[in-house]
């Protein structure tokens, strides 16, 4: 690793440095303007990784490759596993989040999530896995942590925190612990502004540092920055974590004694493109303590601002050597000279198997929570005879990860009430058509009625509109079995606090649509137990067992 770093030139350093993002999806062959564009972040300025989005698995591992082949020294591969590599790529396993997995209270079951994912993941040819989250998720108003965290109680997170790491790490991934120094108990995301966490460094001592510190103590080789400020520990207004020596250099290393690598967040997010130039933000975040600027709005920009900087005794060479060295250690310590490439062979055998399916499923299984049951309307068993309206709510129309939401729900439903019948509502439908489903309950023996609540980048919220809320309450105020299901944000009830009745499933895929209709007709227990609480309403750890 020495003798690697001595003979590196100052631009080979610095572009060890920085982390672009790559489309995939976008590229088709060696002659595209994609791999072009690709090719000379390698080539001409050596960037030491690639952030990868998008595509099939297959032809994601044959691009990797490609780009490996480019690499002097092996790239870093890096994506967001954090439900499993079908999270974001087709065909792959998708995993229950980290607030499902904590609902289990089986740390064993992160372990096995990220050895899973670890598995899939190296074999496309990603040895970076931006995850485990750390936040302590203790905001209900959180619109971008929220379900992506494991849980409210530091002590709990940081148990799983430790797990997960260990599962990834000990099966060839690079596992990374975010967003340094918490992003839990925030009300704004960082990809549309900067949030601000003003709390007293003895609370963050106590809440927000200890899943870090667990990470920390457990070995993990990257972590992650957020671009959130902290008034009380960062004295420069709005200057982001992200670009704070302060958190970076004085709690992370100093004070946890973290020595290894650490990622900004995407520097394109609002959390700091908005207040800062790339050419500042780059050299501020280097001066703070990053080691990687990952996803700068321009390559090129923030190369020429490092080397600018070195070479006008701003940031010394040795100061690049600390990231580089620390950059290379990590290569070294997961061998990626001897694995950079993907094994294409394994994919067809490895990737979504039955085997990892079932073990997803599983993990939702025990997952999925009973929080309240006030009519006892639960199980609602099988029947030739009765009429089930199921109707699902959602938030928004668009913007599904998984494509549009409640089918396998509104297939499943009829296998057990034939009579059965299900309709969709969202933040677009028209009082009419509100009035119509209203309509519509009133011939049902029965309601089930979904609430999918979408946790993303650049949404902004979490709550159903106003006139689903009223059209919900209505529903439930029908003399007549009624199963409320939240998918997404857990924090419905505490929105609508006289629902009758409410389960929470910490997800809206699939999986968590399929332990919904096997648990509301008693196919499967609910064992679940809440990780966060519902203010005023229920404490951490509730949940309720329908016999």
């Amino acid at each position: 690793m020495e003798r690697t770093l001595r003979s590196m030139t100052l631009d080979e350093k610095i572009g060890q440095m920085i982390m672009p993002g790559w489309d995939v999806g976008a590229f088709r062959n060696v002659d595209s303007d994609e791999f072009a564009k690709v090719r000379r972040n390698i080539v001409d300025f050596h960037v030491g990784g690639l952030h990868v989005y998008g595509g099939d698995p297959t032809p994601v591992a044959l691009a990797i490759n490609e780009m490996q082949k480019l690499a002097k020294v092996p790239l870093l591969i890096s994506d967001n596993f954090e439900g499993g590599v079908g999270y974001v790529l087709f065909g792959a396993t998708r995993l229950p989040l980290a607030m499902a997995i904590g609902a289990t209270g089986d740390e064993h079951l992160a372990y096995e999530a990220a050895k899973l994912t670890a598995e899939e993941g190296r074999a496309i040819g990603v040895n970076v896995n931006f995850y485990p989250v750390a936040d302590v998720q203790n905001n209900p108003a959180n619109p971008i942590i929220n379900i992506r965290s494991f849980g409210e109680d530091p002590a709990t997170v940081s148990r799983f925190v430790r797990a997960y790491i260990r599962g990834a790490q000990e099966n060839g991934q690079i596992a990374t612990a975010k967003h340094f120094p918490g992003h839990g108990d925030v009300a704004t995301d960082s990809h549309l502004e900067m949030p601000v966490l003003n709390v007293a460094p003895q609370r963050l001592e106590s809440v927000e540092l200890p899943p870090f510190r667990a990470a920390v103590e457990e070995g993990v080789q990257a972590f992650m920055s957020a671009h959130i400020w902290l008034p009380q520990i960062e004295p420069e207004k709005g200057l982001p974590s992200t670009l704070s020596k302060n958190v970076l250099t004085g709690i992370l290393r100093d004070e946890l004694g973290y020595r290894g690598v650490v990622f900004t967040d995407a520097m394109t997010m609002r959390g700091v493109s908005a207040n800062f130039t790339n050419e500042d933000a780059t050299l501020r975040a280097v001066e703070a303590g990053a080691d990687i600027i990952l996803i700068p709005p321009s390559v090129e920009d923030s190369f020429r601002a490092i080397k600018s900087a070195v070479e006008s005794g701003r940031i010394s060479e040795k100061r690049i050597d600390d990231s580089v060295r620390r950059i290379l250690r990590t290569k070294a310590h997961f061998d990626l000279e001897k694995s950079r490439f993907a094994d294409v062979n394994r994919l067809m055998t490895l990737l979504g198997t039955r085997e990892h399916r079932d073990f997803a499923q599983q993990i939702e299984d025990q997952a999925i929570t009973l929080v309240r049951d006030e009519r006892h309307a639960l199980p609602l068993r099988a029947s030739p005879d009765l009429r089930v309206v199921q109707i699902n709510v959602l938030d928004s129309r668009n913007g599904w990860r998984e494509g549009a939401v409640g089918r396998l729900a509104a297939a499943e439903l009829p296998k057990r009430f034939p009579r059965a019948v299900t309709v969709q509502v969202d933040d677009q439908s028209t009082a009419t058509e509100l009035d119509l489903i209203r309509k519509l309950a009133q011939t049902g023996d029965a309601l089930v009625v979904n609430g999918f609540i979408r946790v993303a980048a650049y949404k902004g919220s979490i709550d159903l509109t106003n006139a689903e809320v009223a059209l919900v309450r209505d529903l439930a105020a029908m003399k007549k079995p009624f199963v409320f299901t939240v998918f997404g944000s857990p924090y419905v009830l505490t929105h609508i606090p006289d629902l009758p009745s409410y389960i929470v499933t910490y997800d809206t895929s699939p999986l968590a649509e399929a332990s919904m209709i096997k648990a509301i007709t008693g196919e499967i227990e609910f064992k679940g137990k809440l990780p966060i609480s519902l203010p005023g309403l229920y404490p951490v750890g509730h949940g309720l067992t329908a016999k």
